[in-house]
């Protein structure tokens, strides 16, 4: 797929466009609105693929939960492995669609991986995820980034407290989420590891707070995250922050995301996914 067609479509859902606006710059750039429908099936998510890890899995326990936050009562999903006692706890920061079958996909990959991890509702202040995806992206923008966070800190109290938990908690994010990881990290010194997955960097002057480890992946295609990357990392030596950075040539933001067909790329997605099981694993045992 042309390039511009992927830098467009990331444009739209993260600027944001409107999906007018987007539309009608897609057809300039395919030359014709009846190649639209097909260009859309490859880079829109397609959740009906959101399942490496079945919900009924045998080897896991699931459950819809809540906890108390900053804002009020939080909307989770939880999944834990069933077979152990006590086990390190994960907390999973959604994109800036929500809460959605994607996220919660892999909060069970990290259950068969032998983490307790929750993947919280972050729209839960303004009702919770809603269906329609451009939707869910609105009402992200409306978000207050300080409570959020503070409703991510209720979110590792609740797994610190939670019986299977061995009380050490670290979180991963993706895109908006990998973004709350670095958020985070500067406010909550209990932290004890963060996974960024192309998320965008925080300003530069706060990460000396930050004490919890970090690995952070980005995408080579990535301009507009990368291009303040090195300051972030700059910064983070300088704060004497233990962090690892990966970059991923030739593939775009969101890789990891398989439920993305045109934008998802295997090889870097099962590599990023396997250091970050085995960092996260180093960090919360």
């Amino acid at each position: 797929m042309d390039q511009r067609i992927i830098d467009l479509y990331d444009e739209y859902t993260h600027r944001p466009l409107p999906r007018r606006v987007f539309l009608e710059r897609l057809a300039v750039l395919v030359g014709s609105a009846t190649a639209i429908p097909a260009i859309l099936a490859q880079i829109e998510p397609n959740y009906a693929l959101a399942a490496q890890v079945p919900g009924d899995d045998s080897r896991i326990a699931t459950d819809r939960i809540s906890y108390q936050g900053a804002t009020g009562d939080v909307a989770g999903y939880l999944a834990r492995p069933k077979l152990v006692e006590k086990a390190p706890a994960v907390i999973v920061i959604h994109e800036n669609r929500g809460l959605n079958p994607y996220v919660e996909d892999v909060t069970r990959r990290l259950a068969v991986a032998g983490f307790i991890a929750m993947a919280p509702d972050l729209l839960s202040p303004l009702g919770g995820t809603p269906q329609d995806a451009d939707q869910a992206r609105d009402m992200i923008g409306k978000l207050d980034p300080d409570k959020t966070v503070n409703n991510l800190i209720g979110g590792m109290s609740f797994l610190m407290a939670h019986r299977y938990s061995n009380a050490k908690v670290g979180a991963i994010g993706f895109c908006w989420g990998g973004g709350f990881v670095n958020r985070l990290a500067i406010k909550a010194p209990d932290l004890k590891a963060g996974v960024a997955f192309y998320g965008p960097t925080p300003d530069p002057a706060l990460v000396g707070t930050i004490k919890a480890p970090l690995l952070l992946h980005y995408a080579g295609l990535d301009q507009n995250i990368n291009s303040k990357v090195p300051a972030y990392d700059e910064a983070l030596k300088k704060a004497g922050v233990e962090h690892t950075i990966y970059t991923y040539e030739g593939v775009n933001h969101a890789f990891h995301n398989d439920t993305s067909a045109e934008r998802y790329n295997k090889d870097a997605a099962e590599l990023a996914w396997s250091r970050s099981v085995e960092f996260l694993k180093s960090k919360l045992s």
